[in-house]
């Protein structure tokens, strides 16, 4: 099986890929542009893991391309020269706050670059598309927790925006050309290896240096925090069964496509989050042994694009996969913590 993973150096790609080398036998091909949104060394020591773990697991290839999804002649060519069998298309440009200040790389990378990724779908065809959506596009509803089948046509930020487009261009497609198209809607997630701008990795740095952190909203949030490696065994059981094909009564097809929440179902109160961090960094020796925590945090209001709750109904997850996310806060945030340690040397 030929198998197509844009954003292989990000977090959940990079995952993704070293869950996939360990598997059953398959060629991986990896896409990502290695952009400097963040520290690209992370990046760089995500695709040295994987190399690493590829070397161990002979019984698969691997091959990693450089290059921006708005390339459409290249992401054209990595179509009809590879022939992936599935794809996963976890590249985009993510973060709420930075699509305020940066709306033209939401546009690049989560429209024109979804675009070509799905168009390339259409003229190689392929046996199943996959791709992230973001429980960002619940912007404020008042039901909870979030269920696939609520109405989310009021986003509250460009990246949410850009988020529900990819949904509506992968079902008009997959009513069009009968493309198999399964989308994710990803909560909070975190772990070792994580994206620096999210709150538990940009928190401990300044923990670290001494530094006050902002709670948002004055605490008053609710954080559907999911593990990286329930993420990614989600991916995997879904990429496994893609929509089943069928005509209607009008004999055009009914669209194979799907659409789950994965989450842990428990979201947490943001100031216990911060309290478990706190202790675990303390615990990891990141942070001295008498660190008080309540003299570093500055309570502030919302800011533009945040949600004050996300809770992700998964039982639709649960009823087709027979897989909840289960991984508890504090055991998360040790794993991170233990990792914080040792690639920053402390």
């Amino acid at each position: 099986m030929n198998i197509l993973v844009t954003g292989a150096a990000g977090f959940i790609g990079a995952g993704l890929v070293m869950k996939l080398l360990c598997g059953a036998p398959a060629r991986i091909i990896g896409f990502d542009s290695v952009n400097d949104y963040y520290d690209v060394s992370l990046k760089e020591y995500r695709l040295a893991q994987i190399e690493a773990i590829a070397k161990q697991h002979s019984g698969s290839e691997w091959e990693f391309i450089k290059g921006n999804l708005a390339d459409k002649a290249l992401v054209l060519r990595i179509f009809e020269n590879y022939r992936p069998d599935v794809v996963i298309n976890l590249a985009a440009q993510a973060g709420v706050r930075y699509s305020i200040d940066h709306p033209d790389a939401y546009i690049e990378s989560n429209l024109i670059g979804f675009y070509n990724i799905i168009e390339a779908c259409r003229r190689c065809p392929v046996e199943h598309l996959v791709y992230a959506s973001s429980s960002s596009v619940y912007g404020t509803n008042k039901k909870v927790p979030y269920s696939t089948e609520d109405k989310v046509d009021n986003p509250v930020s460009l990246y949410a925006a850009t988020k529900k487009s990819d949904e509506l261009l992968a079902h008009a497609y997959s009513k069009l050309y009968n493309i198999p198209c399964t989308g994710l809607r990803f909560f909070t997630v975190y772990g070792p290896a994580g994206r620096p701008d999210m709150a538990y990795f940009g928190f401990t740095d300044k923990l670290r240096q001494d530094k006050s952190i902002q709670i948002f909203n004055y605490g008053n949030c609710l954080r559907d925090f999911t593990y990286i490696d329930d993420i990614v065994e989600g991916v995997v059981r879904v990429m496994q069964r893609p929509p089943e094909k069928a005509n209607g009564e009008d004999g055009l097809p009914i669209p194979p496509y799907r659409l789950y929440n994965i989450g842990n179902n428990h979201p947490e109160n943001l100031m216990d989050f911060v309290q478990i961090l706190s202790e675990e960094l303390v615990r990891a020796k990141v942070l001295p042994v008498d660190f008080d925590i309540n003299a570093h945090m500055e309570l502030v209001p919302m800011q533009p694009g945040d949600v004050p709750v996300t809770y992700a109904d998964t039982s639709e997850l649960e009823r087709d996969f027979g897989f909840k996310p289960s991984t508890g806060l504090r055991e998360g945030l040790r794993r991170f913590a233990e990792w914080y340690k040792d690639y920053y040397k402390i």
